[in-house]
């Protein structure tokens, strides 16, 4: 541990980071070909990485890329949202591998729409069926672990990999919506009967 100024308060913040981690863990999941983990501060590097790539952000939120401060900020974001919410975006590795190649899951901040299903990718997996594969695995986790009426995603009308993503998972078309001030589309899945 790195020496602070603030002393007792590192070690409490490094505690409950550790614990926030540790109940994350017990949601792992794997497929076939994917395992979906928590996040850890190892994988701010790559994590920054990707956010930096403005082939992989073109389609994410306004468009922008982040730099390091800001990724790490975003990682924050994603492990405190497992803590509050019970549920959130999972680290995504390539089994055979063990790269760290992506993030997909579940979100709804504050002010969302709903429980949004989500996935990125690094540029190098597109085309694999990576996105498909473990964003199955998330919304069936979605379902059978929050018990949501429907899950939705938001595309960017110009995203046409995201959107047969979405289609593939058996997510409709429902509307447009403007959001954080930008355009996109919204599709849904509704929860299976029971």
């Amino acid at each position: 541990m790195c020496n602070s100024p603030i002393g007792n308060s590192t070690i409490l913040f490094r505690k409950t980071f550790d614990l926030a981690l540790q109940s994350m863990t017990d949601k792992d999941l794997e497929t076939e070909r994917l395992k979906l983990r928590s996040f850890t501060q190892n994988d701010i590097d790559t994590y920054a990485h990707w956010l930096s790539d403005a082939n992989i952000m073109q389609y994410i939120g306004e468009g922008k890329t982040r730099n390091h401060k800001e990724a790490w900020n975003n990682l924050a974001w994603i492990i405190g949202h497992w803590e509050l919410r019970g549920y959130g975006l999972w680290a995504v590795e390539e089994k055979e591998s063990g790269e760290l190649i992506g993030r997909i899951g579940l979100f709804n901040p504050e002010g969302w729409p709903g429980i949004e299903l989500s996935w990125l990718l690094a540029s190098t997996h597109w085309g694999k069926g990576y996105a498909t594969e473990g964003a199955k695995t998330a919304l069936e986790f979605g379902f059978n672990k929050c018990h949501p009426n429907s899950l939705i995603s938001m595309i960017h009308p110009d995203n046409d990999k995201s959107i047969r993503v979405a289609e593939r998972l058996g997510m409709q078309y429902d509307t447009d919506i403007s959001f954080s001030g930008v355009q996109v589309h919204k599709y849904i899945i509704l929860a299976p009967e029971k």
